[in-house]
């Protein structure tokens, strides 16, 4: 079945500066373990399964990785937001685990265990002070990294991204959810567009 949503992403992880799953690199936290646990807040403003419709729903994931990503055995846990429909709930849970096709259908191959999905309030602040909430699992405030010119570092044209183009920063706050907890330091945002329709070599979104 077909779908695309699109929207804005917050993203946050334990890694140190700068996460390097983006380049499939092994990951490191703060205390030198090569694991990274994270989790990501997306807004979709625009989007659809089939007839159903998606606009205005958020969702997020809780992910760990226990090395580089293309190593696979990737933990992944869903929430959807409580205001969803359960049609929709259901419609996020056949995309975000691959089953509906399209670039989460190529990163399936890496699953190696599903978590289950669960319903709760969740916030995406944008703008000067983005940050995400998951009511009773996770709170997240994020700062841009600025070059010399005082504008968002971002990344460019990596091996897995949720985007071609995302800003990347520090975060800081509490997470804790599907016994992934973890206390963030890296972080990331952008815009995104995941689709079945989407042309062989556009970057995939990376969970």
């Amino acid at each position: 079945m077909a779908y695309t949503i699109s929207g804005n992403y917050l993203a946050s992880c334990s890694c140190v500066l700068v996460c390097g799953c983006a380049m499939d690199a092994q990951p490191r936290d703060a205390q030198g373990d090569e694991q990274c646990r994270g989790t990501a807040v997306f807004h979709i403003a625009d989007g659809h399964l089939g007839d159903v419709d998606l606009s205005g729903v958020d969702f997020a994931f809780y992910n760990y990785f226990p090395s580089h990503l293309t190593a696979g055995d990737w933990k992944l846990g869903l929430v959807v937001d409580s205001d969803a429909g359960e049609e929709q709930a259901d419609a996020v849970e056949r995309i975000l685990t691959g089953r509906e096709g399209g670039p989460f259908g190529e990163l399936s191959q890496f699953f190696g265990e599903y978590l289950g999905m669960r319903r709760a309030q969740i916030s995406l602040t944008d703008g000067d002070k983005p940050a995400l909430e998951i009511e009773g699992l996770s709170e997240i405030r994020y700062e841009p990294l600025t070059g010399p010119d005082g504008n968002p570092t971002t990344v460019k044209n990596a091996q897995f991204g949720f985007a071609p183009e995302f800003e990347i920063g520090r975060t800081e706050g509490h997470s804790d959810a599907f016994d992934l907890g973890f206390g963030p330091e890296y972080g990331e945002r952008g815009e995104y567009t995941f689709s079945t329709e989407q042309t062989e070599g556009q970057p995939s979104g990376r969970i």
